[in-house]
């Protein structure tokens, strides 16, 4: 094998391609849009290894367009003008593919180069990237183009992709050897490949590669969990929308995504901020204990970090909620984001001077500690918010018990 495996065995149909069902599956828009061999501008998005270049090849063959391939992180202007220059040859009478990967290396001017070159109808665009397009593709280009999804591929289209990998080449391989190398590729078909690859020339052809000596090449699943990426900030967001959701099972999981990686610090930032953003005054004495765990979690480190930040997890997913504070914090905020509130009320002021214009001498602040229940009625928000109502008592018993003490000390 001098080529490596996953090129030798790449497919060169769709009807080859494993995973990606919701695209290639039958009468899908994709599907019938192929089939006709019409290939708009398009943006594929989605992990590494899931099938982005093997469907833009696929493409190619069936349009007979000539492709060209650039990656964003090596390829210049130059080499843009190079493909269009060679658009014009007898070679591309059925019109050129560019084939461009990470794209989201390109920069602003760069990517409105290549914008004036589809908008000519010089090339046919299929840019790939592995980051969300609306962050980082401009969106003058994004509006030329399609913008169509891949997601990894599960364990199951995984192990019927290596079954067709060992049919084509012959490799003797134990059945539970295959289930492994695809359970521990985590969605990625080309790294399930690479370590197939791996054991073949590592055991030899001429003997079965048995699940003991996978294991020994992948040690364990591997993550698929990069800071500086989508799935990074996707994974944030499940675990905090777990929280909130009452979830236990499924915050767990995420908390146990992040921490098999080493993420204890944004884990923990999301800890701190759930608990006050989402359990808040319905259950306040958490947030000691939350702050207390992720201080632990900060001071052992991994691995024995897991156990206080477990503790956190559970104790938040399954604790009541309330969003009463943060509701009547951005109530405020908008009213001061639209000019009111400019004034102080007199009475509240840091000053004591009243200047010669005062109508009405004195500062008359009422000190609620010299009436009864350390409470006194009074102007606390300015003149023309005087009547404003921004905190809301939530529906729990911590909150409702307030309301109820409240209510009896102001006569309401």
């Amino acid at each position: 094998m001098n080529s490596p495996l996953a090129e030798l065995i790449r497919p060169e149909t769709i009807d080859e391609m494993v995973g990606q069902e919701h695209l290639f599956g039958k009468d899908t828009v994709f599907r019938k849009m192929i089939s006709k061999n019409h290939i708009p501008n398009m943006i594929f998005y989605g992990p590494p290894g899931v099938g982005k270049t093997t469907v833009a090849n696929i493409l190619a063959k069936r349009t007979d367009m000539l492709l060209y391939k650039l990656n964003g992180t090596t390829a210049s202007l130059d080499d843009i003008k190079k493909v269009i220059e060679d658009s014009k040859s007898i070679f591309a009478s059925k019109g050129v593919l560019l084939y461009l990967d990470e794209i989201q290396y390109f920069n602003k001017k760069q990517q409105q180069s290549l914008l004036e070159y589809v908008e000519k109808g010089l090339i046919t665009l299929i840019a790939s990237t592995t980051e969300n397009p609306y962050f980082y593709i401009y969106p003058a280009l994004i509006s030329r183009c399609s913008v169509f999804e891949f997601k990894a591929i599960t364990s199951e289209e995984i192990e019927k992709g290596l079954r067709r990998v060992v049919d084509i080449k012959d490799i003797k391989i134990e059945d539970d050897a295959i289930k492994y190398l695809a359970v521990t590729a985590n969605g990625d078909m080309r790294k399930a490949i690479n370590n197939l690859e791996f054991l073949y020339n590592a055991i030899g052809n001429k003997k079965t590669i048995t699940k003991a000596q996978a294991d020994e090449v992948v040690p364990k699943a591997n993550i698929s969990y990069d800071r500086g990426e989508d799935r990074h900030f996707d994974n944030l967001s499940a675990f905090m929308k777990s929280l909130r959701g009452s979830d236990p099972d499924a915050a767990i999981f995420y908390l146990a995504k992040m921490l098999e990686a080493g993420d204890i610090v944004a884990v923990s930032r999301r800890l701190l901020c759930s608990v006050n953003e989402d359990v808040g005054l319905a259950y306040p004495q958490l947030i000691p204990i939350v702050k207390a765990c992720v201080d632990s979690a900060l001071q052992l480190g991994l691995p024995e970090a897991r156990l206080p930040l477990s503790n956190a997890t559970i104790l938040i997913a399954t604790a009541p909620k309330s969003n009463s504070a943060y509701l009547a914090y951005e109530k405020a905020a908008n009213d001061i984001n639209m000019g009111k509130g400019i004034n102080v009320p007199r009475a509240l002021q840091n000053t004591h001077f009243d200047g010669d214009d005062a109508s009405k001498k004195g500062q008359h602040y009422k000190y609620p500690h010299d009436y009864p229940n350390h409470y006194v009625e009074q102007q606390y928000l300015p003149d023309d918010l005087k009547d404003a109502k921004y905190y809301v008592f939530g529906k729990n018993k911590i909150e409702q018990a307030n309301k109820e003490y409240w209510d009896k000390i102001k006569k309401k």
